[in-house]
């Protein structure tokens, strides 16, 4: 069974705009996925990205254009300036973390949701209530917010360094027998790949 390392930060915009289209994949060619939040700013750090703040006039003009571009050919709204971006995406991330140890509901769910909740909705997922509220909204137990905090920590470190030693360099990124898909635009290779599996 083919398998999928799923790279990803619950404030990118180009996650969001994948939608499930990961999910709906994977389960055509009957894949598995292991969703990896990652700190994306580290792993820019150590691999010559540059933070969207510090990126010249020219390179942040065509970001908003290509999002705008993505956004109407996927039929996906997507507010131009988000009310909470930044914000602190480590809460969610270790929310990810821990439903993915817990199991029993839908981790791609949760993940547009707080996805969602930043590019659509103007809420910001740093805060609990968000956090909990995407969690029984995906069939998880609210209180994976609070559980094991150490260990999600220890999972999230691990998932950086594990991206910059898979040579995943943005996000989202899909890994896949050392194959690396970045970008939701790049969705339609993976399918292709498991289709050749």
């Amino acid at each position: 069974m083919a398998h999928i390392d799923y790279y990803f930060f619950p404030l990118s915009p180009f996650a969001y705009l994948a939608g499930n289209r990961l999910e709906e994949i994977a389960q055509k060619h009957g894949a598995t996925i292991t969703y990896k939040p990652m700190a994306l700013m580290e792993v820019f750090a150590q691999t010559g990205g540059t933070p969207p703040a510090q990126r010249h006039i020219s390179r942040k003009s065509y970001r908003a254009q290509e999002l705008a571009r993505v956004a109407k050919a996927t039929n996906m709204p997507i507010s131009e300036t988000p009310a909470f971006w930044p914000t602190n995406a480590v809460p969610s991330c270790y929310a990810v973390i821990a439903a993915q140890r817990a199991g029993g509901g839908d981790l791609g769910g949760l993940c547009q949701s707080f996805l969602r909740a930043c590019w659509v909705e103007d809420k910001d997922i740093s805060q609990d209530d968000v956090i909990r509220e995407a969690l029984s909204a995906n069939g998880f137990d609210p209180a994976l917010a609070d559980s094991d905090m150490l260990t999600s920590a220890q999972e999230f470190t691990q998932n950086t360094e594990d991206a910059v030693k898979n040579n995943v360099f943005g996000a989202p990124s899909y890994v896949i027998n050392g194959q690396v898909f970045w970008g939701q635009d790049r969705l339609g290779y993976l399918d292709d790949y498991l289709a050749e599996l």
